[in-house]
């Protein structure tokens, strides 16, 4: 009974932990925590090679390499995945690699941006989290865990403004893990042609029952970040931040960094990106 409430302790905080990890991915606008409504255009592609992840208390975790694939698959939608290698690296304990959470989702545009008027664009970003990692390394959360949030944008010249939010379902069967809410919202500036750099603030409710692990708190935190474009087909993204509730079990630190290259997918297919 012992080793078996030991490993749902052990399942529970990384759960917890790869909570703000997921937070952090690509389920978000890269490199942001808070994602936006607007899909890939419809026959192109985005391909991300990132890391992200946490520190908290006595313990580093998240993922990278990792790989991010979006595709328009239909006008104002695209289908989504991240295959990602994860790692658990806790203070005084040995630290683990290997295959993380897979995620698969489809973003799909509502409502378009009225540019002439006050409409903002409106979308929805459905996802699953599949249970590939090993829970008990601090690889995975253990069981499936969905996302279904809503997402509003709104772009004034060089200001775009974006967030929203929605309902984890995070608990599985005989887990200390408990469903949960993720709400952010973010401002960003387009300084230059090439560069553009935002700030956002995000909270997320508690992901474990009450008494469950101190990494399941509830957490409110921030990020600030910036897309660099080398040119229209390759950019570079990186975000970090930390949190301002509960840090030191939650939140110390926060990092993304990846590398995206986006375009049609007929000039990947010709070996021209």
């Amino acid at each position: 009974m012992a080793a078996r409430s030991d490993f749902l302790i052990r399942a529970a905080a990384a759960a917890a932990i790869l909570a703000l990890s997921a937070a952090d991915q690509a389920a978000a606008g890269p490199p942001f925590a808070t994602d936006d409504p607007e899909p890939v255009p419809y026959k192109n592609f985005e391909f991300y090679t990132l890391t992200t992840g946490s520190a908290v208390r006595g313990d580093t975790s998240g993922i990278g390499p990792a790989w991010e694939f979006n595709y328009g698959i239909v006008p104002n939608g695209q289908i989504h995945i991240i295959a990602p290698m994860a790692f658990d690296a806790p203070a005084g304990g040995a630290a683990q690699f290997g295959y993380g959470d897979t995620e698969l989702g489809f973003k799909y545009r509502l409502i378009d941006d009225d540019k002439n008027g006050a409409q903002p664009m409106i979308g929805v970003y459905p996802f699953l989290e599949l249970p590939t990692g090993d829970a008990s390394r601090g690889l995975g959360a253990g069981n499936l865990r969905a996302y279904f949030p809503v997402w509003i944008q709104k772009s004034f010249g060089d200001w775009t403004t974006y967030g929203g939010g929605g309902y984890w379902i995070n608990h599985g069967d005989d887990t200390l893990n408990r469903d949960y809410w993720y709400f952010g919202w973010l401002l960003q500036r387009q300084v230059t042609k090439q560069l553009a750099i935002g700030v956002e603030i995000f909270h997320q409710t508690a992901t474990v029952m009450f008494g469950g692990v101190d990494s399941g708190k509830a957490t409110t935190g921030f990020n600030v970040g910036a897309i660099y474009d080398f040119d229209e087909h390759h950019h570079l993204l990186v975000s970090a931040g930390s949190g301002l509730q509960n840090a030191s079990q939650t939140n110390l630190f926060s990092w993304y960094l990846g590398y995206q290259i986006t375009g049609p997918l007929a000039l990947l297919a010709e070996g021209r990106l």
